[in-house]
């Protein structure tokens, strides 16, 4: 590991959990991102920070005022500009050790494959139950570990599907969509989406307990969370 990159992560390489080896586990790593909004701003920005090597944005939305009191990526300068771009554009600022590889497309059944193909982990920051379905479906097929989190409200959830510890299924959750909900503080997805970023590093780095077969939930409002095991 070189200087600069030794200095860039020397709190994190502290950690015996971590330390070097970890470090290189990190800059190895292939991570897809789905969504660029609420959640994604978060995850991507620790991931970055934490030198995941490869991080690929897919998004097909243009930033637009409603955006920007939770989505911390984007300020007023890039309202109608495309996510995954101006995203790519800040992380790279952030850290420009790390690969960032924007996709301004709609993931779907079609093209999901041939893109999440090329990543060891994925990440759930979309807001909708179509592409949920299809992750979970993709990544079960190729047997990549799928980060997934939602939030609404004061409220939000964590859980790791298709891990090879405990290979449950997103469809075995919620074998129907839930009801869905656009009211948001922009703080829960701040919260979670810290949450889901931990998770891949854990995942990548093999300490700790994650959240494979369990379901994370947290309420703001009183700080209560809880933790289910899934069957």
């Amino acid at each position: 590991m070189n200087f600069l990159a030794s200095e860039r992560y020397s709190r994190q390489i502290l950690l015996p959990e971590i330390g070097e080896d970890g470090q290189e586990k990190l800059r190895r790593a292939r991570v897809l991102l789905v969504g660029a909004g609420g959640l994604g701003s978060p995850v991507s920005l620790y991931l970055t920070g934490a030198g995941i090597g490869h991080l690929g944005l897919i998004d097909d939305d243009v930033v637009s005022r409603s955006n920007l009191h939770r989505q911390v990526l984007y300020d007023e300068a890039a309202i109608g500009e495309f996510k995954a771009l101006e995203a790519a554009r800040r992380l790279r600022a952030l850290n420009d050790e790390v690969e960032i590889i924007p996709y301004t497309e709609r993931l779907t059944e079609e093209n999901a494959e041939s893109i999440l193909q090329d990543y060891d982990i994925v990440v759930d920051g979309c807001d909708n139950f179509t592409t949920r379905y299809i992750l979970d479906d993709v990544t079960a097929c190729l047997h990549r570990p799928y980060v997934y989190g939602a939030v609404c409200g004061f409220e939000g959830q964590v859980a790791v599907f298709n891990h090879p510890d405990a290979p449950c299924r997103y469809r075995e959750l919620f074998p129907s969509p839930p009801l869905a909900e656009k009211s948001i503080i922009g703080m829960t997805p701040a919260v979670v989406g810290s949450v889901l970023s931990h998770e891949v590093i854990k995942i990548i780095c093999g300490y700790g307990v994650s959240l494979a077969g369990r379901l994370w939930t947290i309420d703001l409002r009183n700080m209560q969370t809880f933790t289910l095991e899934l069957k």
